[in-house]
């Protein structure tokens, strides 16, 4: 077994406390250790945004179309863009009728008879 009490290279006993010049040079480590790493973290972060930056800056605008096409004598009751398509509600001899629209081309994808009066 080894000696609690054995001494170090530089003549100092192992379990001797710390004298307060090397405490504060440890605490004073300490405090640049962790400001150092605080900046590394900072920087990282700094990357992390740029990067997404980029890559939502350089997405192109979708595109979506100027007009999409319903019956005659159709009263729209409310239109939204939702999701890569047009939803048109309309109305048309009491029948509210929603349809859905391609966003890019304007062709209608799907019709669905809601109710009628």
């Amino acid at each position: 077994m080894s000696d609690s009490n054995q001494t170090e290279p530089n003549g100092s006993k192992a379990d001797e406390p710390l004298s307060p010049e090397a405490l504060a040079m440890f605490s004073k480590a300490r405090r640049s250790f962790g400001i150092s790493i605080g900046i590394l973290l900072l920087g990282f972060m700094a990357i992390g945004f740029a990067l997404v930056y980029r890559v939502m800056r350089d997405r192109p605008e979708p595109t979506i179309v100027a007009e999409v096409t319903i019956p005659v004598r159709a009263e729209v009751v409310s239109a939204l863009v939702s999701d890569g398509a047009i939803n048109v509600t309309y109305m048309i001899d009491g029948i509210t009728t929603l349809a859905l629209f391609d966003q890019a081309t304007g062709t209608m994808t799907r019709e669905v008879v809601i109710g009628a009066e």
